[in-house]
């Protein structure tokens, strides 16, 4: 007998219960992830997915890289940008954050 030690006990029909019983435990996990992490992220996908598809010529938009201008040209791809004048930027439609109201260029 050893003090550090403890005596295994050998658990007879006990542990043999229900196997289902002890995958509770991973597959709450599982599901609490996906309301936590997985579905926030896909509601926001879809939500800049229409933002992207509903852009229109004149739409003042903001980039994720913080550039700031009027859509001047669009493409299936890609989007021109005035960000001042006689200054038009090519970028990827999709790089597009936020589209801001009428007259926010002027404020700024």
């Amino acid at each position: 007998m050893s003090f550090f030690i403890s005596d295994a006990m050998a658990q007879g029909d006990a542990a043999a219960g229900d196997p289902l019983l002890g995958l509770l435990f991973p597959i709450g996990l599982i599901v609490i992830l996906y309301f936590l992490m997985i579905r926030p992220q896909i509601k926001r996908q879809k939500q800049h997915k229409a933002l992207v598809e509903g852009l229109s010529k004149g739409d003042e938009v903001v980039t994720m890289g913080g550039v700031a201008g009027r859509i001047v040209d669009l493409g299936d791809n890609f989007a021109q940008l005035e960000v001042s004048d006689n200054v038009v930027i090519k970028i990827r439609r999709i790089a597009v954050e936020a589209v801001l109201p009428k007259g926010s260029l002027k404020d700024l």
